[in-house]
């Protein structure tokens, strides 16, 4: 997927990268875990690349450097996330890539950079991005100027 190439090209070229939270969006089977497998792949992950779906999180550590991949599709209650002790872990340096992160709304920190995917046919599929941080902004911008 070209454009989980380039956007790992983009946050290895910055140093927004060392602490950053993207959350992705969009309905099931749009394509969210399919986009961080493409982008753990990029970044330098090697070996399975599993979904969170049951485990709600799997860590990577590729260079030394952590990146955290959620899935909070499961969670009923947001009080979940606090109860799991992701304050934690989103308080810390690495890359934080959660999908679903409305199961957890109201507790999670404001994200970077939102990536919401849209499906247009069984192939294709829409990425919209939104910064909402000045690092998101950063990041938005080294995108949009491929």
């Amino acid at each position: 997927m070209a454009f989980a190439q380039g956007l790992a090209q983009h946050l290895l070229a910055s140093d927004a990268f060392q602490t950053l939270y993207i959350e992705l969006k969009g309905p099931l089977g749009s394509g969210k875990t399919t986009l961080v497998r493409h982008l753990l792949r990029a970044l330098g992950v090697e070996g399975r690349i599993k979904s969170p779906t049951y485990a709600v999180l799997e860590t990577y550590n590729p260079k030394g450097f952590p990146i955290f991949h959620f899935d909070f599709y499961r969670f009923t209650d947001p009080r979940e996330w606090e109860d799991a002790g992701f304050r934690d872990v989103f308080g810390g340096a690495g890359l934080k890539l959660a999908e679903w992160p409305e199961q957890a709304a109201g507790l999670l920190p404001t994200a970077d950079l939102a990536l919401s995917l849209r499906t247009l046919d069984q192939e294709i599929r829409e990425v919209e991005l939104t910064a909402a941080t000045p690092k998101g902004q950063e990041l938005y911008k080294l995108c949009q100027s491929k």
